[in-house]
């Protein structure tokens, strides 16, 4: 590779000082370490980059060895979006169960010992919270990530939730502006659109948005979706309209904004990565976050050459990228000034996840999910007594949750009804498979979203028709009608909300 900018130029420590990559490994390779030496301010965590609560506090700190002001990212939503627990499950449900509940109080508790773990293990950046409105009940990747599909609803959760996480010190991260609730599209795999008017959205999607900035979210990530509305030819991380005109000159927003991951396909698969780094930062973007799926050293070389260049031909004002890149350095500043030294090895289980103490602070997330459950008893119901069948009808998840995280209710089942036994089913012949699964046993069919799988809905017509003494766990948005002897809504598939389900089904 042929690169065309030194490491010590202005110029060149402000593309980095824009940039937030990610990496592979639980340690910080020695490309990584150099970077930030030449200017680079930030880097993302992923679930790839975690292990234990010791390990993540010795990569924070490995990696502020070389740049104390450093800002850590990750993506930690709690909820079915979890990298800090990402191989057990969130000790924390997730907005739609915040949402349920409708207690900011409770939200804003939920987040500050969410950010108080983060912080315990040096992370100072969360992608978090999603202000996105669930107007579009078929929205296949926000869904449970959403508080709710009332706006004032929306508003005043993310408004606590910003609040309780900046209050552990821990700077929030509100997306994905101008609101991504009312899609069909996952912007993973392709370019959503939103045809709403623009009265329309004035009164639903920004209004999140304007409570998350009074609130003083310090960050603000935009969306890769096409608004006609606001701008007809580019999508809002791409829009000057939406991010300079809109965000800042009209909401009066003046943190720092940053994008959605860059390699997602709205922009990989129609500008390219680089092309659409200098697009977004020239629109007003600050911080390209990119790490995702593209996770090494040629890729933060190649984001790096393509701003400087932009400069050199013109296309991208100097100023407009050293005014981006100070906007990252002031919130490293800001997070710098309030961050507390992260747990030692030995003294961060309490950090993360299940490992945390029982204590009422660290309860909360189970509070919380045990407070979001909506049980519905049928007229077939009776209290489960024995080991049933746990039958988990498993979709395709999305790219934002991830397929390695653990969901469901059955390994909290085999803890209060011993000798409780699971599968996975999919399909068309899912029903009937779990069927001749379960033999005698009685049946608890765990189910994520049933309302947008026709093949899951058949498969719970099945099991019903068969056993009507069937109990039923939606673990996703509950949109459709209770069925079953016992329905149980979580309003999410967090480690937390499986627990209390397992607890109600178990009479515990």
């Amino acid at each position: 590779m042929t690169t065309i900018a030194s490491g010590t130029d202005t110029l060149t420590r402000d593309a980095l000082a824009v940039l937030q990559p990610g990496f592979t490994g639980t340690s910080a390779p020695s490309w990584l370490l150099r970077r930030l030496g030449e200017g680079l301010a930030s880097v993302g965590l992923f679930g790839r980059n975690i292990a234990t609560p010791a390990q993540v506090a010795a990569l924070t700190a490995q990696l502020r060895a070389e740049r104390d002001d450093v800002l850590v990212a990750i993506d930690e939503e709690g909820g079915d979006v979890t990298r800090l627990e990402v191989r057990t499950g969130s000790s924390f449900p997730g907005n739609h169960a915040l949402g349920a509940v409708d207690d900011t109080a409770l939200t804003e508790a939920v987040a500050h010992e969410l950010g108080r773990r983060l912080a315990a293990c040096g992370v100072n950046l969360n992608w978090a919270p999603s202000a996105d409105i669930n107007s579009n009940v078929d929205n296949p990747v926000i869904g449970v990530r959403s508080f709710g599909a009332d706006t004032s609803l929306v508003a005043r959760h993310t408004a606590a939730y910003v609040s309780g996480l900046q209050s552990a010190g821990v700077a929030a991260c509100t997306k994905h502006f101008p609101g991504h609730g009312d899609t069909a599209v996952d912007s993973h795999h392709a370019m959503p659109r939103i045809d709403a008017e623009l009265p329309v959205l004035e009164s639903r999607e920004l209004v999140p948005f304007r409570a998350a900035i009074e609130a003083g979210t310090r960050a603000v990530m935009s969306a890769h979706i096409l608004v006609p509305a606001l701008d007809p030819v580019h999508p809002a991380t791409l829009s000057r309209r939406i991010l300079t005109g809109l965000l800042r000159e009209e909401l009066g927003y003046d943190g720092l904004i940053v994008t959605d991951g860059m390699e997602m396909q709205a922009i990989s698969a129609t500008y390219g990565i680089e092309r659409g780094s200098v697009l977004a930062i020239a629109a007003g973007a600050d911080a390209i976050c990119v790490g995702g799926g593209l996770s090494d050293e040629p890729t933060v070389l190649r984001l790096r050459d393509a701003l400087v260049a932009a400069v050199r031909s013109g296309e991208l004002p100097e100023e407009r990228l050293a005014d981006a890149a100070a906007r990252v350095r002031a919130l490293a500043a800001w997070t710098a000034s309030t961050q507390t030294t992260p747990s030692t090895p030995s003294s961060a289980g309490s950090a993360v996840g299940s490992e945390a103490g029982s204590d009422a602070r660290t309860d909360v997330g189970l509070v919380a999910a045990r407070r979001a459950l909506k049980v519905t008893r049928g007229a077939h119901f009776a209290p489960v007594t024995e080991a049933p069948y746990v039958a988990a009808f498993t979709p395709v998840a999305n790219i934002a949750v991830g397929d390695e995280t653990p969901w469901g209710v059955a390994a909290e089942l085999r803890r209060l009804l011993p000798g409780a036994e699971t599968g996975s089913f999919t399909g068309e012949r899912a029903g009937a498979e779990a069927l001749a699964a379960a033999g005698s046993r009685r049946v608890v069919a765990v189910v994520r979203d049933a309302h947008r799988h026709t093949w899951m809905a058949e498969a719970l017509d099945i099991l019903l028709a068969a056993r009507p003494d069937t109990v039923v766990v939606e673990m996703g948005v509950p949109q459709s009608p209770p069925r079953g002897a016992l329905h149980i809504a979580t309003h999410g598939a967090a480690r937390v909300c499986g627990l209390a389900a397992a607890e109600a089904i178990a009479g515990a």
